[in-house]
């Protein structure tokens, strides 16, 4: 595998806890496995006053043992700055001169912005007045976290501020969904494969469904989810993207542009929900309290930092049309929910029934739908179901299972999600970043239906019990047959996973 450039990884809010518990083990599992560039460094940055060896100290907290980690922690490094000041990032600059001299590294940097979004704009600017976000002869790259934004306005606005310094082939925004083997493993298990592509239109399918079920609730940050509910904090951004992949045309080639191109052309043709329609097509809900296996859960209201009228969704499903040639008339239907069953994120292709049922007259079982079902987490695989006779007289016909998991690999390192969006910025290649008009695009489906929430007091929140799989209403989105559920409810039994 290709090495990346020698470069110094510059990381902002470096004593966070996406830099502990995320971005630390990535890079050391990269060291492992011998991917990173020969001469390379790590320069943390926050307000937390750390020396290199602190910086050290607390990084080694949160890796496994291994014989490496000492060699490791030699290419970390740290220094004190405030995102506001000026005059530290003098001193920033400062100190990468100094350890691009003392370890043989070209002025190659990327800029990590592990903080919230509210200094995205200051950080670039501060790097901006010391001349450090451009070079005509060395690569300057900027990471950005979600959220991308609270609604369009400000999406647009955060993404305008970062291009007064930055140009948008500098800007990695991370999407960290998108760098899960199985979202890329879309790709190829669409565009390589004879016996799918074919049938992937709306010709053959009756219905995609995407889920992404939480069995936590805010644990602990009641005072962000108050803020952005589940329909900014996954469906706007992880859930379109996925629908992205699984909708898109095939690109022209597998480059970071002709994929995000064909991508936004997704989201450009997504039919808009509003007015009178949000009722209609979308559901909102907030888990209420519940007893699971003989133990009170607390519902969303009863939680520390939750407003007791708080009408913030802890769950949201919608459905939606995608209309183009290739989907026209199909519905999509997207989920996701807190306190729900189990952890599971997975898409669900529904073909079409064959056009007469030989095996559907009376005596005579086993008609459901053929399904594909990609697992994206846990148990990352995919499951496809279809018809066999049951052995013995008659032509009885069951669902069989034809699987695959990852974890069936023998000796194949399964990278995590960070792990191969880290790698793959180190190398340049965006691919699975979103780009600032997918970013907008998404937005722009979105804020008709914040809109009408905000300003429609007769589109209700509906509660459903802790460890159930959301709001009855839901069901009612499906036009034909129901919900796929990957387990049953915890408060009937216990889970029981498919893949």
């Amino acid at each position: 595998m290709k090495k990346p450039e020698d470069h110094i990884l510059v990381i902002f809010g470096a004593s966070g806890d996406l830099t502990r518990r995320k971005l630390i083990p990535a890079l050391f599992s990269l060291f492992q496995r011998k991917l990173l560039p020969k001469n390379f460094a790590v320069l943390g940055a926050s307000r937390t006053p750390l020396s290199d060896e602190d910086f050290r100290k607390k990084a080694g907290e949160f890796l496994s043992d291994g014989k490496e980690i000492d060699e490791f922690k030699k290419l970390l490094f740290y220094e004190p700055v405030s995102p506001t000041e000026s005059e530290d990032f003098k001193k920033l600059d400062s100190r990468l001169e100094s350890l691009c001299k003392e370890r043989n590294i070209p002025p190659n940097y990327i800029f990590y912005l592990s903080t919230p979004p509210l200094v995205y704009e200051t950080i670039s600017r501060n790097l901006e007045k010391q001349g450090m976000e451009r070079s005509e002869n060395h690569f300057r790259r900027l990471v950005v976290e979600k959220p991308f934004g609270t609604n369009l306005e400000s999406a647009r606005s955060l993404n305008k501020s970062l291009l007064v310094s930055f140009a948008e082939n500098q800007i990695y925004r991370i999407d960290h969904y998108l760098g899960k083997e199985s979202v890329q493993n879309l790709l190829v298990t669409r565009f390589a494969n004879g016996i799918f592509e074919p049938l992937w239109n709306r010709n053959f399918i009756e219905r995609i469904e995407v889920t992404s079920a939480e069995e936590i609730g805010v644990e602990g940050r009641s005072g962000y989810y108050e803020q952005a509910g589940a329909l900014r904090d996954m469906l706007q951004n992880h859930l379109l993207q996925l629908v992205g992949f699984v909708a898109m045309e095939p690109p022209v080639v597998i480059e970071a542009d002709a994929i995000r191109n064909e991508i936004v052309k997704v989201f450009q043709s997504v039919r808009p929900i509003t007015g009178g329609e949000v009722a209609k097509s979308v559901v909102r809900g907030q888990y209420v309290a519940s007893v699971i296996q003989g133990e009170h859960v607390r519902g969303y209201r009863e939680e520390p930092g939750v407003r007791p009228d708080s009408r913030t969704e802890t769950f949201a499903a919608m459905r939606f049309f995608i209309d183009n040639w290739r989907w026209a008339g199909i519905p999509f239907y997207i989920r996701t929910g807190k306190k729900l069953p189990a952890r599971i994120t997975e898409i669900v292709i529904h073909f079409k029934q064959v056009p007469h049922h030989l095996f559907n007259h009376s005596g005579i079982s086993g008609s459901e739908n053929n399904r594909l079902i990609i697992r994206i987490q846990p148990n990352e695989g995919i499951l496809l179901q279809f018809k066999m006779k049951t052995p013995g007289a008659g032509f009885h016909a069951q669902t069989v299972d034809m699987d695959f998991l990852y974890t069936d690999l023998a000796n194949v390192h399964l990278p995590s999600a960070y792990e191969r969006l880290l790698l793959d910025c180190m190398l340049g290649d965006a691919t699975l970043y979103s780009r600032r008009d997918a970013v907008e695009e998404a937005w722009k489906f979105v804020q008709p239906i914040m809109d009408a929430w905000e300003n429609d007091p007769r589109i209700p929140v509906y509660g459903y019990p802790a460890g159930t799989w959301g709001p009855e209403s839901a069901q009612r989105l499906i036009q034909k047959g129901q919900w796929h559920y990957p387990c049953k409810s915890l408060t009937d039994d216990e889970k029981c996973y498919e893949l």
